[in-house]
């Protein structure tokens, strides 16, 4: 179990770290005939957990250890899944090598920190498993060349939640991981996935990029562009960290798509559009140009953003075609230097289009 914490939410451990985990403990037996249980390895900035096995298998050829993935706190799709590390030995000077075993992907795009080909295991769990093995081999005077495969049993069927299929991932999870420490809540996983779907569009040359707040908005921008699902970055709240990234790794054209709300708090300056973290200002939204001076009362006194856009519509005025302009412009400044073309697209509850502004040369 993950001691640290972030205020009274239980941090957990990344994939990767229980991975390297599973292969220290299988290496270990493969050598000496015993699992050490717990086992114990070190993260990359130093912190020493040990990790229980909740699964040992010992053949003449190969040793396979399992660990069950503890997120803490944090809602991980693996989280509670079995993490199995299956290790053989290989001739002396070949090294460590991986594999992808049941419910582990294969790279299929380019992009990611990996070519096409390779197990969708990342570089820093790799170099965890690496040190884990030649920490054991050492420890026993043994060579530390040694074939790794990870499986996640059930992980194909757990991917389908995730981004690895629009990201060129296929047939499972990744084994991720920076620190080997979950942060509850941090959503470092979900900004990590928009920086990889961005790295791919990039590496792909996609001549134009959606970012969907959600599956509504995502189905909108698709539909009125014809877009395939890999064209599309699920950023949810994150669009500051989305046009933050997209302003060092620029694409042609981007759409924002997003709910009228959502993109009124960015219009209004928000990067987070979490409804805990950013509101709407109400007043300001009152100031919005051409809008009558009978309605600016009854917007200042809204309760909701969708209660000042019904109240427009009924008195036939379009709010939701200023909002989004103001955010194309204001997506347009952040990203300025780039060349990327910026529109903005807000999509109501049904999945229809309620205001639309494109850059003109789009």
């Amino acid at each position: 179990m993950a001691e640290e914490r972030t205020g009274r939410l239980r941090s957990g451990w990344t994939t990767g770290a229980c991975a390297t985990a599973a292969a220290k403990a299988a290496f270990t037996a493969l050598l000496t005939g015993r699992f050490p249980d717990p086992v114990t390895i070190t993260l990359p900035k130093g912190q020493t957990p040990a990790f229980a096995l909740a699964y040992q298998g010992l053949s003449g050829e190969a040793a396979s250890a399992g660990v069950i993935k503890d997120a803490g706190d944090d809602p991980d799709v693996t989280h509670g899944a079995l993490i199995v590390a299956t290790v053989r030995r290989l001739p002396a000077g070949s090294g460590v090598r991986f594999r992808a075993g049941e419910g582990v992907g294969t790279i299929t795009k380019p992009g990611l920190p990996l070519p096409p080909g390779e197990p969708a295991i990342n570089p820093v769990p790799r170099d965890m498993m690496r040190a884990a093995i030649f920490e054991a081999a050492s420890a026993l005077g043994a060579a530390g060349d040694a074939e790794i495969e990870i499986s996640i049993p059930g992980g194909e069927k757990l991917a389908e939640r995730t981004w690895n299929g629009r990201l060129g991932i296929e047939g499972g999870l990744s084994i991720l991981g920076t620190t080997g420490i979950v942060k509850p809540f941090s959503c470092a996983a979900w900004i990590a996935s928009i920086h990889r779907g961005v790295d791919v569009a990039v590496a792909n040359g996609f001549a134009h990029v959606a970012a969907a707040t959600g599956s509504t908005s995502e189905a909108a921008v698709r539909a009125r562009y014809g877009l395939d699902e890999s064209h599309v970055l699920d950023m949810g709240d994150f669009i500051g960290g989305t046009l933050k990234y997209l302003k060092s790794h620029p694409v042609p054209r981007l759409t924002i798509a997003g709910g009228f709300a959502k993109l009124l708090k960015f219009a209004q300056g928000a990067n987070d559009l979490h409804s805990g973290r950013s509101q709407v200002d109400f007043a300001r939204l009152a100031a919005t140009p051409g809008l009558p001076e009978a309605l600016r009362a009854k917007v200042a006194a809204a309760n909701t953003a969708k209660q000042a856009l019904d109240l427009c519509g009924e008195a036939g005025f379009d709010l939701a075609g200023p909002v989004a302009e103001a955010g194309r412009a204001r997506a347009a400044e952040m990203l300025a230097g780039t060349g990327v073309r910026v529109g903005v697209m807000i999509v109501d509850r049904q999945g229809g289009i309620a205001a639309l502004a494109e850059d003109a040369s789009a």
